[in-house]
């Protein structure tokens, strides 16, 4: 069984889409959590869930003091559990945090979004290409706060992501099969062209 592991809405079942997601497992997300609020990562924190599948991360978040949480996921049918989720979590956080679910492709929902993220979270399906997550963290760097946390979660058999020159690795743990890796924005000015 998923569950929100701790915070305001902390024991909540969460329910998981039958099919075609992988939720992360509850000890891989103690442990990160464990370090996100270490490093004072998550109060307050506008979050953005990408390839939610059931919402567990991001709705972690808002029940461990995140201040929103923007879940997306393309597959219909676990976009509706995502839906189900937030609104469970949110009748036990209350709702000064709002929790917003969207029903689209994740590069679709880069590109057309607006706002600044703190905290994001991307678990894509472990047989997504390099390529693609690739581009996706391209789409995704306009959207970052400048001290943001990204945090990637790929199969350990993965390898290292392929980062942006906006984004620089900051370091990465491995729990059996999956490997989360973190990433914040680059302190180094981007060149000249690239700037404008």
């Amino acid at each position: 069984m998923t569950r929100i592991i701790a915070g305001t809405a902390g024991s909540l079942p969460l329910d998981v889409p039958d099919a075609g997601t992988r939720p992360t497992s509850d000890r891989v997300r103690e442990s990160l959590f464990g370090s996100l609020e270490s490093s004072d990562s998550i109060e307050g924190a506008h979050v953005l869930d990408l390839f939610a599948g059931s919402g567990a991360l991001g709705l972690e978040a808002v029940s461990r003091g995140a201040a929103s949480a923007d879940l997306v996921e393309k597959s219909p049918r676990a976009a509706a559990v995502v839906q189900r989720n937030a609104a469970k979590v949110a009748r036990a956080i209350g709702p000064d945090r709002p929790l917003r679910v969207h029903r689209v492709a994740v590069d679709a929902y880069l590109r057309g979004a607006h706002g600044s993220f703190d905290l994001v979270f991307i678990d894509p399906p472990y047989d997504i290409g390099e390529f693609e997550l690739s581009t996706t963290l391209g789409l995704l760097v306009p959207l970052l706060a400048d001290d943001a946390v990204v945090v990637i979660e790929r199969a350990s058999r993965s390898p290292e992501p392929a980062l942006p020159v906006a984004l620089e690795l900051v370091r990465s743990k491995k729990y059996g099969d999956t490997t989360l890796w973190w990433a914040s924005p680059s302190a180094q000015p981007l060149p000249e062209s690239q700037s404008r």
